[in-house]
């Protein structure tokens, strides 16, 4: 049996067990190892506001959502979303209330560099950044910073943004004004949030923002920018700042679990995995760099058959395989939930060609009885969790992990019973893989309170504090998942039994 045959198999095992364990409560309180470090997190273009204030330029995501406003579902923007730019101090007090270790936020560019180049600093961003460091760190909240969130500047855009092999640089040159504005108090940097995301949401099916729908061209340029453009940023930092600075960074990827349809549908995961996610884990991570070689020859084969006279996927160098190699303190992960895949050569074309789908040309479906709640923006599959930490830990050679996100989509309400179902499952399968001997090192909710959620506008809501959008002094409300989480964070343990009285407000016990 193979190790991913073996890994389905303990997947569907998992599975069974987990909905017996549910179905009876018979879950005792578990422990977390002291060292794991929570947090929540959010983004700067989905909770600042102030989009054009004290200096801050445009950045794709104004200019989509001024000129297209209906990109987005319900024809919003994040002009002011929950204006945390102004009400920074109430944030932190959110993160003293939940107990938090970590937070982390991401820097838009434009607020500090409003050219997209260092020839001006603009000192009310750089105030505003330093006012929301010191104001987390008086209380011992330690601060994660993402570089990149997916609001470029638009002048940069206007030149060809991650198809631009010159923004290897420009993003270079961004990161190292932040590592010197900032890595004195920061300790902890991420370069890019998702990166897949970036590339295929924004330059491949146009969803998100700059909105290009250059398929199986564009989004591939992207994906080997974006990784240069990472690893510039880090020999940066390992370079010029590490030795007096002393910190970590790292790049954050999304990745789902495929899980193969059959035994006989492995081929079909393998490649959905690659193409997913792996592209960007494999040139760092992997003992031989590189983007992951099947992907390579898939790509390079369906275009050769298009008349292409070279792979729409960029080769890299022997040099920039080097280059992007290893260049990551720790693996940060995104997700949020498991698909299953298989690949049915009889189906009909249903991919534009050439296409990123066309190149893949798989079908990926998720089971009914994974919904939990209103939303389908998220799934609840605890146990593809644990089989992903297992994954990337076999993969890699158990590289620590820091989750930088995960959590669950409702449309409101203060009780959110299926958000706390979510965490509770969840992180009992981060547990589940602390005992496989996976070097987890943190978990980070997502998210601290509701925001705009980029093409759902403000439709779907992961906060763990509501946000009334209807009051101009967004009013934030704890939900049940906050008294929920913690109490998590305050015990270091889940109890499945736990009820909270939200009758009483949410105290803060930071003895400050």
């Amino acid at each position: 049996m193979s190790v991913m045959e073996s890994i389905y198999v303990l997947s569907l095992a998992l599975s069974t067990y987990v909905l017996l364990v549910e179905c009876n409560s018979i879950y005792s309180i578990r422990k977390f190892p002291a060292r794991l470090i929570f947090g929540t997190a959010t983004a700067s273009y989905q909770v600042e506001g102030a989009w054009d204030v004290d200096g801050k330029s445009e950045n794709i995501w104004d200019h989509l959502t001024h000129t297209n406003p209906c990109k987005v579902l319900d024809c919003s923007n994040g002009d002011v979303a929950d204006n945390s730019y102004y009400l920074y101090k109430r944030d932190v007090e959110m993160m003293r209330e939940l107990g938090l270790d970590t937070y982390r936020f991401s820097i838009s560019w434009t607020r500090i560099l409003p050219t997209g180049f260092p020839d001006y600093i603009n000192k009310a961003g750089v105030a505003y950044y330093n006012n929301l460091i010191d104001e987390m760190l008086k209380y011992n909240i330690q601060p994660i910073v993402t570089l990149y969130h997916w609001d470029l500047p638009q002048k940069i855009q206007e030149m060809g943004g991650w198809t631009n092999s010159e923004i290897v640089n420009w993003f270079g040159d961004y990161a190292r004004v932040i590592f010197k504005l900032f890595g004195d108090r920061v300790k902890y940097f991420i370069t890019f949030n998702e990166p897949y995301s970036i590339c295929q949401f924004g330059y491949g099916e146009g969803i998100f923002a700059p909105a290009l729908k250059i398929q199986g061209i564009a989004d591939y340029l992207c994906m080997k920018n974006v990784l240069l453009g990472h690893a510039r940023a880090y020999h940066i930092y390992d370079k010029e700042f590490r030795v007096n600075q002393n910190g970590k960074i790292f790049i954050t990827i999304n990745a789902e679990l495929f899980e193969p349809k059959t035994a006989k549908d492995e081929e079909a995961a393998r490649d959905a995995r690659q193409f997913y996610w792996e592209v960007y884990a494999h040139p760092i991570f992997s003992k031989s760099g590189n983007f992951p070689p099947e992907m390579t020859k898939r790509i390079a084969d369906k275009s050769a058959a298009q008349g292409f006279l070279r792979s729409r996927l960029p080769e890299l160098s022997r040099a920039e395989v080097k280059f992007v190699h290893g260049t990551s303190d720790f693996f940060g992960l995104n997700h949020y939930s498991t698909y299953i895949v298989y690949r049915n050569e009889s189906a009909p074309e249903i991919h534009p060609v050439p296409s990123f789908g066309d190149d893949l040309d798989i079908i990926a479906y998720q089971l009914p009885e994974w919904k939990i709640g209103r939303s389908n923006f998220t799934k609840y599959v605890p146990w593809g969790f644990r089989s992903l930490f297992n994954y990337i830990s076999h993969q890699y050679g158990n590289p620590p992990i820091l989750v930088t996100e995960n959590g669950f989509a409702t449309y409101g309400g203060i009780i959110d019973e299926d958000r706390v179902t979510y965490f509770r499952g969840y992180l009992n399968a981060v547990l589940d893989a602390i005992d496989d001997g996976v070097d987890i090192r943190g978990y980070i909710a997502w998210s601290l309170m509701d925001n705009f959620e980029w093409s759902k506008g403000y439709t779907e809501r992961f906060g763990l504090y509501e946000v009334d959008y209807n009051d101009p002094n967004r009013t934030r409300t704890p939900r049940k998942s906050a008294y929920v989480l913690k109490e998590i964070i305050r015990t270091r343990s889940i109890d499945p039994n736990y009820e909270p009285d939200m009758s009483q407000p949410l105290t803060i016990d930071d003895g400050l």
